[in-house]
């Protein structure tokens, strides 16, 4: 059975969803997601052996929001992820991360090897640095080459970015969740680029309504914390592209070298802005165990196909060098 609690890790208070005695693995969720998202990962990866850890990701649902925006930083996130393993008390997990999660678990596995000895992304593959220079001038370039309007991630740049969202976080979560879901209907789902003058919230459809998959209790889990937290933080990850950039110089044309996995749904948006990387991944994860993708899904793989999702982890977690020693 998994619970929820609180633990103090250096200089924050993070809330976990845990279960299960066993080799650690840590679930990072995206956004606008919480620990709970992994809900039944936690339940299906506990009972094959596993100590399961999801926590809520600093600036999300009962873990702490700091005030500044530099603190939202890659190398802040990955620090998180390091001091939750030790106050857990363990030496060595698995990390695996979902959407915004997928970049801090392919950096924990790039920057602390020693500790995290296997990696898998879901829906957001890796993406090495870019030795030409920060991430968003380059993708206004691109966006306005191909005549795409803004990407999405260009206008959260905005200080204000986040306003929108925390006027209707039901609202806000509901065109969200719908829009990056795999059952919306190819015309309504997300593309990503958005028209001069028209938000993200703006150019979804009012008639949005939540994925088959999410039960009301479960959306207002979310809405509830969202209310109550805000989107301020989560946002501020975004504000710190081009800062994470300057900040790891010192990972230029580094590889991943521990087992790794990348899972994706045939039909996740971000595949528009984010799949030519797909097609590099052997170049930068040199032990990658599988590419799967999953017909017909869309972004929010870990829900909406559960049963899939725990069947391919379960599968990477008993390989060789991976779950345990």
């Amino acid at each position: 059975m998994s619970q929820m609690r609180t633990l103090k890790t250096d200089g924050l208070t993070q809330a976990i969803l845990e279960a299960g005695e066993g080799p650690l693995v840590l679930l990072i969720h995206g956004f606008p997601e919480l620990a709970i998202s992994w809900r039944a990962q936690v339940q299906a990866l506990s009972a094959a052996g596993y100590r399961v850890v999801a926590p809520d990701m600093r600036g999300y649902g009962g873990t702490d929001k700091p005030e500044r925006m530099a603190d939202y930083g890659m190398l802040n996130l990955v620090g998180d992820m390091v001091d939750l393993v030790r106050a857990l008390g363990e030496e060595r997990a698995v990390v695996i991360g979902h959407d915004w999660g997928a970049p801090v678990a392919w950096h924990c596995a790039l920057m602390r090897p020693d500790l995290f000895r296997a990696v898998a992304g879901l829906s957001v593959p890796f993406q090495p640095r870019r030795a030409s220079g920060p991430p968003t001038p380059a993708m206004a370039a691109i966006s306005k080459r191909a005549g795409l309007g803004d990407l999405y991630i260009s206008r959260f740049q905005a200080p204000d970015a986040h306003a929108q969202m925390q006027t209707d976080p039901a609202t806000t979560l509901r065109k969200m969740f719908w829009a990056y879901d795999g059952s919306t209907d190819a015309a309504d789902r997300s593309t990503g680029f958005l028209p001069p003058g028209l938000s993200l919230m703006d150019s979804i459809a009012d008639r949005a309504a939540p994925p088959p998959w999410m039960g009301a209790a479960h959306f207002q889990e979310y809405v509830d914390a969202f209310t109550t937290g805000g989107f301020r933080g989560p946002v501020d990850w975004y504000r710190n592209l081009d800062a994470n950039w300057a900040a790891t110089a010192f990972l230029q044309d580094a590889r991943i070298r521990q087992p790794s996995l990348f899972i994706v749904g045939e039909n996740d948006p971000v595949r528009h802005y984010a799949g030519a990387a797909e097609a590099s991944l052997q170049d930068w994860l040199t032990d990658l165990r599988g590419q799967p993708v999953l017909p017909g899904a869309g972004h929010w793989i870990q829900q909406e196909r559960a049963d899939e999702v725990n069947a391919l982890l379960l599968a990477f977690l008993g390989q060789p060098g991976v779950g345990r020693d």
